[in-house]
């Protein structure tokens, strides 16, 4: 089966899940050759019990939009997570959670998946993208950062703090390292899968 990229981010009040919650989080799903073939994006109600984060709450209040952008909607974990896991089974291909940084992301998701879904269609694993230019760039981790990445990356997509919007840009990002990464292997003479 082939795999489908499901760029995902997630804003959030606080650093965990839990003590913190999702705000909000969407989904960008996109095969390999940077095909946008479908989006899951939701607002969500806070946690019974749960409370933002001082440091995060703050940097919120200098994002106006896009705080008004996922307070908007509201709909209960509980109604939501099954439907992503009905969404996510339903993409032409075996999904891939990938994120931008997919450590934080896929934490916030993970855990919503398994506490109102009771599953995980990615199982327990990410995609990070900054890790998989690392690699592509032959560069340390804490040199690659979006602004020393070669320009032909990126797409002329906004970073809006909206999920969906952030989820289509990173997924972009993503489809376009691996061209590159492809096309480079193809000049070495390398199978490429």
């Amino acid at each position: 089966m082939n795999e489908v990229y499901v760029s995902t981010d997630v804003e959030a009040d606080g650093p965990i899940p839990g003590p913190n919650s999702m705000l909000s989080f969407a989904s960008a799903a996109y095969t390999a050759d940077k095909t946008l073939v479908a989006t899951f994006e939701t607002n969500l109600v806070l946690l019974p019990g749960a409370a933002g984060d001082p440091k995060t709450m703050a940097w919120w209040e200098g994002q106006p939009a896009a705080w008004a952008a996922c307070r908007k909607d509201l709909q209960e974990p509980a109604d939501v997570m099954p439907k992503y896991v009905a969404w996510l089974k339903a993409l032409p291909g075996k999904p891939v959670f990938v994120g931008y940084p997919a450590s934080y992301d896929f934490m916030f998701v993970y855990w919503y998946l398994i506490r109102f879904a009771g599953e995980s269609p990615f199982s327990h694993s990410a995609l990070d993208i900054k890790s998989y230019a690392m690699a592509v760039l032959g560069t340390g981790f804490r040199e690659t950062s979006k602004k020393r990445m070669p320009a032909a990356w990126f797409d002329k997509l906004p970073h809006t703090h909206v999920a969906l919007d952030d989820a289509k840009e990173q997924g972009a990002l993503f489809c376009n390292i691996l061209a590159a990464r492809n096309a480079a292997a193809r000049e070495l003479g390398s199978t490429v899968p």
